[in-house]
């Protein structure tokens, strides 16, 4: 066995326990924006781009109310649509995106949101990290990992990948977890990054996983 091949199991022994100790410590987690359709979801994953979850979560319920699917977004008035998703920052970039994936999947997929990774990356404003969460969490497809900020981090912390590119670190992330685990995977590392394994100050005493983390070890 090459020693490629002997640290890439030993990776992926660790990060099986990594993901089991985090089922425990965070039994129910989930996606934490708030949606009711797929379409809903692929607009509120786009405007949580630099932006928090609860920032997102006050912000769509008017949003909904007032354009609640891909039609009526489509249809929206652009300088109306920029007003209400403006508190979430980007506001003009976000809303033009929104307004152009579902222009999109009216006219190309009859008002519904496509359930296949390379035609999700086809909307303006959708790339893998959007399309993996839709997948996941609005049809229970699990295509690929789903990595944002916390997840990145975390997992070069962990000492899973050496990347700072999402999409690299996807690919070194997908062939250490049997596919049925990779969304439990992101979504319990968001959970962690926010709670515990925080950017500036990370609470490595408190840490479940402090054991499992060469970083914890070089601090040590």
């Amino acid at each position: 066995m090459s020693s490629v091949t002997r640290k890439r199991s030993i990776d992926r022994q660790r990060a099986l326990e990594i993901l089991t100790r985090l089922k425990v410590r965070y039994p129910d987690a989930t996606c934490s924006l708030t949606y009711a359709t797929p379409v809903q979801l692929l607009v509120a994953t786009i405007l949580s781009a630099q932006c928090t979850d609860e920032r997102v979560n006050a912000v769509t319920p008017e949003l909904f109310r007032r354009y609640p699917d891909a039609p009526a977004l489509a249809a929206a008035d652009l300088s109306e649509l920029e007003l209400l998703v403006r508190p979430t920052g980007f506001y003009r970039n976000k809303a033009k995106n929104i307004q152009g994936a579902c222009r999109t999947i009216v006219e190309k997929f009859d008002g519904e949101v496509p359930q296949r990774m390379e035609l999700l990356l086809v909307l303006p404003g959708v790339a893998r990290k959007t399309a993996n969460v839709v997948l996941a969490h609005a049809f229970g497809i699990n295509a690929g990992v789903t990595v944002d900020t916390h997840v990145k981090r975390l997992s070069r912390r962990l000492g899973l990948t050496e990347h700072d590119d999402p999409v690299k670190v996807e690919r070194d992330l997908m062939p250490l977890l049997p596919q049925s685990e990779w969304e439990n995977w992101s979504i319990r590392l968001i959970y962690h990054g926010r709670s515990t394994c925080k950017a500036r100050s990370p609470q490595c005493e408190a840490c479940v996983l402090a054991d499992l983390c060469p970083s914890v070890a070089r601090t040590a």
